[in-house]
């Protein structure tokens, strides 16, 4: 088993614990096509998540580089499968996809390539990875002030999301919490105020996403929105501004405006609120781990953790 957040200077995390405990305990084991893992962070996150036997490895890449690599940083990569490639990121993406469909990838993750070239794939028509939804990126947490895990979503991929991506941006979220065992994921529909106003689009967005899920456009979540951030997250912030929502004070998963908004919220999380979170690319054929290099080891581990739980 993968050390505790603790013993990475952390506090504890117990829901990320969570996930790599439920990871771990499948019997059967999805292989994550691991991309390009050339620097030490990535070939290392690849020996913790062997570590914590939460998957199968196949590292995509330039194999010779990858075993020297390897052998520099004194790691055991003999379970791990190696996928040779020519030394050229893009090379090693698009034989991962190859793996996804011939079926001997269930995962992909993100090992040195830049994020632009990875996601470039991801929805080239040509790499037959695309669904009939928009890809979109959801972060797991373990906040130490709010009593269970809370997702949130999109602060990677979709800049300025349509009403459309929004659609596809909830319902990819509440596919995730089902997956985690959440059978009605609370939904809050974030904006800068609780009240429908047409100056404010993302009011209007809410608005409608609300009415969606009415119709059955929506489907497996309780929705509510507009809402702002401090009567989504407090139940007394809502009863004072004589709010009745379903949601207030207890959502499972808050959906940002835009990336402005979600990317600057996600990183107060962290690193004012001392959250912890795991990471996933959800409306691909598969799901793909996209950690950041800023991520810490722990977080790797957990966001492969929840693409293994994400894995049909």
């Amino acid at each position: 088993m993968a050390a505790s957040p603790a013993a990475h200077g952390t506090q504890a995390h117990p829901a990320l614990d969570a996930l790599i405990q439920r990871a771990a305990a499948r019997a059967d084991k999805p292989v994550i096509a691991v991309v390009y893992p050339c620097e030490a962070q990535a070939l290392s996150a690849c020996q913790d998540i062997v570590k914590a036997n939460i998957a199968t490895l196949a590292l995509v890449g330039p194999a010779t580089r990858i075993r020297e690599l390897g052998a520099s940083l004194k790691l055991d990569l003999g379970s791990m499968t190696l996928v040779d490639t020519p030394d050229d990121p893009k090379a090693a993406a698009q034989r991962a996809a190859e793996m996804v469909r011939d079926g001997s990838a269930t995962v992909l993750m993100k090992g040195s390539l830049h994020t632009d070239e990875l996601m470039a794939v991801l929805v080239s028509r040509d790499a037959g990875l695309r669904t009939s939804r928009r890809i979109s990126h959801v972060f797991y947490f373990s906040l130490p002030r709010y009593d269970k895990p809370l997702m949130l979503a999109d602060c990677v991929v979709n800049i300025a999301p349509d009403l459309p991506t929004k659609r596809d941006i909830v319902q990819n979220a509440i596919d995730l919490a089902h997956a985690l065992s959440i059978s009605a994921p609370k939904v809050g529909i974030l904006s800068a105020t609780e009240s429908v106003n047409p100056a404010i689009p993302g009011t209007l967005d809410a608005a409608a996403l609300c009415k969606m899920a009415d119709r059955g456009q929506l489907t497996g979540g309780i929705i509510d929105g507009p809402l702002a951030f401090d009567n989504a997250i407090s139940a007394e912030a809502a009863r004072i501004k004589g709010i009745a929502s379903p949601v207030a004070g207890q959502p499972d998963i808050l959906i940002a405006p835009n990336l402005e908004t979600g990317n600057t919220l996600y990183k107060s999380f962290v690193y004012l609120g001392g959250a912890e979170c795991a990471g996933l690319v959800l409306g691909a054929r598969v799901p793909v781990v996209l950690t950041s290099r800023a991520d810490s080891a722990y977080a790797r581990l957990a966001s492969a953790a929840l693409g293994v739980l994400a894995a049909r």
